[in-house]
């Protein structure tokens, strides 16, 4: 960003109003033994040119893999003009916009972003203010057991189908509160959640069921049972989404009879880069009846006294800045620049759009699965519905053959064998819009080649 150094004349004037003599002085406290006094065996500085050369170099030697990897981060295309116009000073920031007056482009946009968020979820109302996928499944949870009134349990079914990690962060939050996360098994043929064990557990009180969509294994669940389920026994329903794929499947809203309460999940394939695992953002929305039970801020949009269109942060009651101990989770300033990235995203390719990249990263899935099963050995796994993602029975331990793979420049997939050893040597495969027929023949043969000479 561009800046005006202070001269050497700032600087004397600067220290001298603060009585120290030399910027050395500001640092004193620093013992010297940890202080570095030899530059020698720095080398001279190089040009920008040669500079340039250099750390292109450098990038080449991390290589241009081919990512089949997928498990809740795609590698999708994202249109260049996404991150031409997220970056301009207009909107390159995260801070909550309080001072409407002054906001008014960051409100609308947030106001934007929330608008399509709920109409893509066939839900009522949209925060914009979440760390990522995880931490929006923990909020949903804590506000699940604050907002179920028929139900005074802080006990939740979470899936074992549900994303790992997700499990893990929601654990790591919510327990402290004395929140109770039940696991639900899921059945071994078909990948889905073992609706049996859900019916020995109906009469035990549960604050919610948590739903995902597709699961972990890119299975696609009853969602419609599930969801009537829960709700027959008094539990409120918690939908964690693949945004992408409600572009083509029936929204969260739509599940059952009324929908789930609460609906959540990752940001990042709407136009968020690969990045070496974030930062991602988290989005949450909710039915109308639950809105001031969800954390977060929300925008809303008014008009002026001149009866102009305006945009402000509204149900703010409920914010850690007045309510103190009777506040919702303390979340105002997070991830802004990616949902506003997010947003620019979604406008760019419409609702058709959407759904265009959603067909396309499944079609290309069954084709990559339709090559890998021709091999010796190689088997899917559950013959359930699936999006964009797949589990592969391998002939041998799938850590040896990534690494393998990875030699060859390709992400082979996710190694499941630590999260699920149930299902012995397992593998989970992606594939999104950008992989061509040539880049799955070249992850074929390359599997071919290892397994006709390791297995």
């Amino acid at each position: 960003m561009p800046f005006i150094p202070h001269t050497e004349q700032d600087v004397r004037q600067m220290l001298s109003a603060i009585g120290v003599a030399a910027i050395d002085d500001l640092f004193d406290e620093i013992p010297s033994s940890l202080r570095t006094v030899d530059w020698s065996g720095l080398p001279d500085g190089l040009s920008e040119m040669a500079v340039t050369r250099l750390l292109q170099e450098l990038a080449q030697q991390d290589g241009q893999p081919l990512c089949f990897i997928g498990a809740g981060a795609y590698d999708h295309h994202i249109p260049a003009a996404v991150w031409q116009i997220a970056t301009r000073g207009e909107f390159y920031s995260a801070y909550t916009p309080y001072q409407a007056e002054a906001s008014q482009g960051t409100l609308q946009l947030l106001y934007e972003y929330q608008s399509m968020m709920t109409a893509l979820l066939a839900m009522d109302a949209a925060n914009a203010s979440l760390y990522d996928g995880a931490s929006a499944l923990a909020e949903a949870i804590l506000m699940a057991v604050r907002a179920n009134r028929k139900v005074r349990s802080k006990r939740i079914l979470v899936p074992r189908t549900l994303h790992p990690a997700y499990r893990q962060v929601a654990q790591t939050i919510v327990s402290n509160q004395q929140i109770e996360l039940v696991e639900v098994p899921f059945d071994l043929a078909t990948g889905r959640t073992d609706q049996a064990a859900l019916a020995a557990l109906a009469e035990q009180d549960f604050a919610a069921l948590v739903i995902p969509q597709p699961n972990f294994f890119g299975v696609l669940e009853e969602v419609d049972q599930l969801t009537d389920r829960a709700h027959a026994s008094q539990r409120l329903a918690i939908g964690v989404v693949n945004p992408l794929a409600m572009a083509v499947l029936k929204p969260p809203g739509a599940w059952g009879t009324r929908g789930v309460d609460i609906a959540v999940g990752e940001g990042q394939p709407l136009g968020v880069p690969l990045s070496s695992g974030g930062p991602y953002f988290g989005f949450m929305s909710t039915r109308q009846a639950l809105v001031r039970q969800m954390p977060g801020r929300i925008v809303g949009r008014t008009v002026d006294l001149a009866g102009n269109t305006g945009y402000s942060l509204t149900l703010q009651a409920r914010e850690q800045h007045i309510r103190r101990s009777k506040a919702t989770s303390n979340i105002c300033t997070n991830q802004g620049l990616l949902v506003t990235a997010a947003t620019i995203h979604m406008a760019l390719l419409g609702g058709t759009g959407l759904a265009q990249v959603a067909a396309a990263c499944h079609a290309h899935t069954q084709q990559l699965v339709t090559a890998l099963t021709e091999l010796d050995r190689v088997e899917t796994l559950f013959p359930t519905p699936m999006f964009h993602e797949c589990v592969l029975r391998l002939p041998a331990d799938p850590g040896p053959i990534l690494a393998a793979l990875a030699e060859q420049d390709i992400l082979g997939g996710f190694d499941l064998s630590t999260d699920y050893p149930e299902l012995g040597h397992a593998l989970l495969v992606c594939a999104t819009e950008k992989h061509t027929s040539e880049d799955i023949d070249r992850y074929r043969q390359a599997l071919l080649n290892h397994t006709r000479h390791q297995i």
